[in-house]
This record gives C-alpha cells, structure tokens and sequence, in this order.
C-alpha cells in the first residue's frame, strides 16, 4: 500500500510540476507582451522566449496565447501574428494636434514628449480632440508611439472650406493643413454653388465610412472675394464676424446724454488742454493726454481713458458678448472690434469737440520725472484735438503747430521716461512690421514698413506710466490693507536654454552675446546691446525674431510676478477697452476698490484672465494668417521670377526663407531639394547634405525662386538656386 501510495504521489507531484511549468511559461509570455506592448509575436518566438521551442513547448504556448486571447489580453496581428490589447497598453488622455499627411501627435498632460500616432492608427480623430491614445512602441529617437483607441470629446469647432457639388450631396475641401480629409454633406443647402467659401460643422464619423459628415452653418461668398477670405480667416480660428443682430439693437437703446448726476459724481476736465494722437485711418480714440502747468518745472498731466463701464453694464447683452470675444481682431484689412460701432466709435470715441465720459489717471510730475502727487477715477473730459502721428511728429520735428508747447513739454518727458526704464531693464525689441498698400478690392500692390518715431513713443510712455500706476494702486499693500484680486499683465523670464542657442548662434555674423550669468537685468541689457549693434543691418529682422523666441508669452493673470520685457514690478492693461475685455476689468476692478468694496471672487476673475489670454492668441493668429494670406496674392504674379533672402527658418520638413524687400516668408520643402538628400540638424538650425555635404543654416543669405503660390493654404513654395556670399554678395547657383 505504501508503495502504491508512492506511486500515485510522485504522480501528482509530476502533475504539480507540469502544471507549475506551465504557470512560469504563462508569467513569462505574458513578461514578453508588456515588455514590448507594441510589438508582434510569432508563437515560435513566444516559445523560444518563455521555455523552449521543442515540439510541446509549441503546443502549450499556443495554448497559452489562446486562453490570452479569450481573456482579452492579447489580440491575434496578421497570420500567426499576436500582440497585447490596446486595452492592457498603458493608455492616457490627451488632445490631438494633427499634420497635414495626417500623422499625428497626441499632447498629453504631464509628458515629456508627445505621443506619435501615424494616420492608420487615429481611429478617426480630427484635430483638436479629446482621445484616449495607448502606447504601443518607442521610435528610433526614444520617443513614444502609439494608437488612439477612442474619441472622448468631439472638438466642437466649426471649418471652414470649399463646397464642391455633385448631383445629390456635396463635400467640403477644408481649408486648414490640419484636416487632411473632405467633409461629406448628405443634405447641402439650396443654393449652395461649388467654389463657394463655406462653414461647416461635423457631425459625426462613422467607423464605416471614408469621410465625416457635417453641416453647412454659413456661407461666406466665393473663393477669392476678398470679404468672403477675410470673413474665413476668421471664422477658422473661430472668431465672429458680424454682431448679433438683438446686440446691435442694444447698443442703439443706449443713451448718449450725458446727465447731471454724471457732472457731479465725476472730476470736471473739460477746461484743461486735451488732445489725442492716433493712426491716421482709425476711428476709436479711446485714449486721450492732458497737460498743464502748475509751476515752473511741474505740471499735472492726466492720461484719460473712454469710460466704457459706465455703457456697458455688467450682465447686458453688450457686456457678454464682449467678454466672449475679449479682444478686437486687427486683420490686414479692416479691424473686427470687440465693441458695436455705436459704442468704439461714438458713445465711448473721446473725439474732439465733444464732452465724453473717462476713467482718468491725473499726476503730477517735476521735471527730474518725479511723481509727487496721484489720482485715479471718472472724469468729464473735452478733447480740443485729434492729431494723427504724423502730424504730431512733424509738431516735434519743426517745433510749430497746434498745441506745439504741450507736445514738445510732453515728448521731452517721454523720451526721459524711455530712457530710464532701458536703463532699469526694459527689453528692446524695433522688429519692422510688413504692412500693404490695397486697392478698394483689396488687391495688395505694394509693401510698406511702419515705422515707430517720437510721436508713437510719445503715446506709449504715458500709456505705460498710467497701466503702471494702476497696477502699483492695487497690486502694493500697505499696511493694514488686504490682499484684493486684480488683473496684472504679467511676463516671465526668458527661456535659458534658448538664451544660450541664440549666444552660440549671433557669433555666426560676427557679434558676441556674453551667457555667462544670465539672469535679472543682466539679460535685457546684453539684449538690447545686440539689438543696438544689428540696427540697420541686413540680419536685424532675423536676429530680432529669434531674440524675441527667447522671451516668454505676456499673459493676463490674478497672481502678479511682474513684467520682464518692460521690467515693471507690477503692470496692467489699464488705457484700451473700447478693444480689450481685461482692461474693462481693470476698470471695474479699480472702481470697487476705490469706492472700498472688498475684494473680487478670484476663481471667477482667474477664468476670465485665461480666456482673455486664449483670444489674444487667436486673434493674433488670425492677423498673422490674413498677413499671409495678402502675401501670397501679392506673390501670385511673381511665378518663376528669383529673389534674394535669408533662411529664415529650418524645420525637419523643409526650410523657410524670407525675401529681403518685403519680408515675405515662403518654404523650400526638402523633398523637392534634388540636388541632395538632405538632413534636419536641430541643434544647429540647419539641414545638412548627406553626399555633399552642404550645410544650410539659419540666417544664410540665399536666392531662391517662386514656384507656387496656394492662396487657399496661404503657402507660397519656392525652390532654392543657390546660396549668397556674406561677404562679396557673389551668388553660387547650384546649377552651374
């Protein structure tokens, strides 16, 4: 018996063993899918990996793979292929940001690199999105590449394109790189012709079919009308263009009386010389200066601001759709105000001749621009006159015309001011701006640069000295006084690592920009030091473009770190409301807080601060998208025809070059460079020729021509002939 029961137990411990042998097999194949979630798995190979590749270590590998399966963990690949489930990949959260080949990369919170995701894995995903993406494999840099295995959020916004009939339905060729599939419509609206410029709003993706289908929401007139252009740009960063009719007929109900409670409960102004100094085509004046002596060597000087919360009461129509749009949107062409016409350019316009309604800053300064004496409130002004820039420089330049004394008294202070605040710090960026000279069509014929002279800085100074004060008025506690929410224009630090890439990249053209201990003011000096020695020379707009991607993005924000680029401790948008949602805040703020009401419910003030900051970089992409817009039509005249430029940009897909006389940028794409297979080098700005070894570089002078000029995509593509020499400006064509 004994024996028998021997028998039977090394039996059972045999079976124990198979089955603890098929245990580790298991743990070990399962070790190999999560050690390489990305990747297929032959069964020959599992088998090898996890035991043995005998003839039963086959059999129970398949057998293995086969409960994996049923279990859901691993999915079968192609013919004898096995991979892990997405759904046991490590998997997050994050928003699309799509290219035009379709690839694209998923922005996930708290990673350091972005997700690759190639276009055969979005699982339908348009930019924008909220996608559940899993990491399935780590690319030949290290970074991470992946699949989105689902859509969370839809994003919401409209695009815009152009419609293309057919018998029945009709398809929606979608303007932005960043759509790189048409729309269907099953049910287009009558009317509708082909190469008209539409909105359009998808409405779903199904997994069996090509396209998303959408709706038209409106119609913008045909490609190539200027208005129906202008109009798209707009609504493709989703931007209005025209107001709500029922806001237009609130702002008409608005009364321009001026009543006298309004005189007595406001600091009378009228009598003093008020004037205001404007571009020559605008038509909102909200800011206006007023001077006069109060002894030798000190005078008050008010800086006045349109009192646009006394019409726009909070919770009106006006209020909420101005805080929607938070920002006017200046286009090429026209400007998109944040306000009805009836109130930025009548009710709240300080024009002259007529008594207006102002929010005011009033000093008193001595001439060693000391200020003895401040207050902050409403007022009654009266503007005596409008003077565009040039008129108030040429009153600078020849000491004669109206108001000449105030204006010579006020410039000698701004230019002091100006001085000293480069010398506290500020930093100094004089970029040129390309604008364009239109026809009524608005055709660009011409280029021009605006150009920034005494009379502009005149107007800045002031302004900066009044959303100074305001910001100091509120933002510094005293003793015994609470801390109280408020609105700063706050701008951070430069980036170090992009301060020490420019350091290495000036010397190239023959300047030195010391790194060593970059911090405090140390920076703006060395900055402005650069920008001194490269004024006037053919690499300023260059190098003035890559110091200004060293600097931070000035945003709007409850907690003050103060304003680097202007290197003010504490600083506001105070003087432009009539086009700027947070400076209505500022006002409201300032007025609570004078009147000694507590302080504002930060959480609400922070929302309205981010969004402020989001439209400020939306419209601001909207004008840049109209700039190029009107370049590339300005260029379409030009196909073939060769121009001289610099490089200036390098990117992994091309290089971007811009044209000396205009500043008008257009790409040399690398897959059409035949001369040589070419590669991105990032740390060095450059491409790099892999037989020739020909090194193309960030600031290369260049002659390129014109090839394409794509209005829809607002692409201008030219092909590089040859490089320039810095010295001789001998050119060396690569087809000689």
């Amino acid at each position: 018996m004994q024996k028998k029961s021997n028998k039977g137990a090394a039996k059972g411990g045999a079976g124990v063993r198979k089955q603890g042998q098929r245990n580790d097999r298991a743990a070990l194949i399962v070790e190999q899918f999560r050690a390489f979630p990305g990747r297929k798995f032959s069964l020959k190979t599992l088998a090898s990996q996890s035991g043995g590749n005998d003839r039963e270590g086959r059999a129970r590998t398949f057998d293995i793979v086969r409960s994996m399966i049923a279990e859901g963990l691993v999915v079968e690949s192609g013919k004898g292929k096995y991979r892990l489930a997405s759904s046991h990949l490590p998997a997050f959260e994050g928003v699309v940001d799509m290219l035009p080949s379709g690839d694209s990369y998923v922005m996930v919170e708290g990673l350091d690199k972005d997700i690759f995701v190639s276009r055969r894995r979005t699982h339908r995903a348009l930019e924008g999105d909220l996608v559940k993406v899993v990491i399935t494999n780590r690319r030949a840099s290290g970074d991470p590449e992946g699949e989105i295995v689902e859509v969370l959020v839809r994003n919401p916004r409209n695009y815009v394109g152009t419609a293309e009939l057919t018998r029945s339905h009709a398809f929606v060729r979608v303007d932005s790189r960043k759509v790189p599939v048409d729309i269907f419509i099953p049910s287009p609206p009558a009317g509708l012709r082909s190469g008209e410029k539409v909105v359009v709003h998808i409405e779903g993706w199904a997994d069996d079919v090509r396209n998303p289908e959408g709706r038209i929401v409106d119609s913008l007139g045909m490609t190539g009308d200027n208005d129906a252009e202008m109009h798209a740009i707009l609504a493709e960063y989703d931007l209005p263009y025209r107001f709500p009719e029922k806001v237009n007929r609130a702002a008409e109900k608005i009364s321009d009386k001026i009543t006298d409670k309004d005189y007595a409960e406001r600091r009378d102004m009228r009598g003093v010389t008020t004037f205001t100094i404007d571009p020559a085509d605008a038509k909102d004046f909200d800011d206006a200066l007023s001077i006069r002596q109060l002894s030798e060597g000190k005078w008050e000087i008010g800086v006045h601001i349109a009192d646009v919360t006394h019409y726009v009461r909070e919770g009106s129509l006006i209020e909420e759709e101005a805080r929607e749009r938070a920002t006017s949107v200046y286009l090429v062409d026209r400007t998109v105000p944040m306000l009805p016409e009836r109130l930025s350019n009548n009710l709240c316009s300080l024009r002259p001749g007529e008594e207006k309604l102002a929010f005011s800053a009033i000093f008193e300064m001595d001439s060693e621009l000391n200020i003895t004496s401040e207050w902050f409130g409403r007022t009654v002004i009266l503007s005596d006159r409008r003077f565009t820039y040039e008129e108030a420089q040429k009153v600078i330049e020849t000491g004669k015309g109206d108001l000449c004394e105030e204006i010579l008294t006020l410039n000698d202070l701004a230019q002091r001011m100006r001085k000293r605040r480069f010398a506290d710090g500020a930093v100094s960026f004089e970029r040129e701006e390309a604008k364009f000279h239109l026809d009524e069509q608005g055709k660009p014929l011409g280029v021009y640069f605006k150009v920034q002279k005494e009379a502009n800085q005149l107007i800045e100074e002031f302004m900066l000295l009044a959303n100074r004060k305001v910001a100091e008025r509120i933002g510094r506690r005293r003793s015994g006084e609470p801390v109280r929410t408020f609105v700063y224009r706050v701008h951070d630090k430069p980036d170090q690592e992009k301060l020490m890439r420019l350091g290495r990249f000036v010397t190239k053209f023959g300047y030195t920009f010391n790194t060593n201990q970059l911090t405090g003011h140390t920076v703006a000096k060395r900055i402005n030091k650069l920008m001194g020695e490269i004024k006037g020379k053919s690499e300023e707009n260059l190098l003035s473009t890559l110091a200004i991607r060293t600097m931070a993005k000035a945003t709007y924000s409850t907690d003050n770190i103060g304003h680097y680029g202007l290197a003010f401790p504490y600083y506001t948008h105070f003087t432009s409301p009539i086009r700027r949602y947070p400076d209505m805040m500022v006002h409201r703020l300032l007025a609570t807080y004078l009147a000694g009401n507590g302080s504002a419910d930060k959480a609400v003030i922070d929302e309205l601060c981010e969004h402020s900051s989001d439209m400020e970089v939306r419209a601001a992409d909207a004008e840049r998208a109209s700039v190029k817009y009107k370049m590339v039509e300005f260029m379409m005249d030009k196909i073939d025809c060769e121009f001289d430029g610099a490089i200036s940009g390098v990117t992994e897909w091309g290089i971007y070059v811009e044209l000396d006389d205009s500043h008008i940028e257009g790409m040399v794409a690398l897959r059409d460079m035949t001369d040589d297979y070419y590669m991105f080098d990032e740390e060095e700005y450059a491409v790099v020729g892999h037989r020739t070894g020909r090194t193309l570089t960030l600031g290369d002078r260049v002659r390129i021509v014109v090839r394409r000029a794509d209005l829809s995509r607002k692409q201008l593509d030219f092909e590089l002939v040859g490089t320039i020499d810095f010295e001789s400006g001998e050119v060396y064509r690569f087809d000689e």
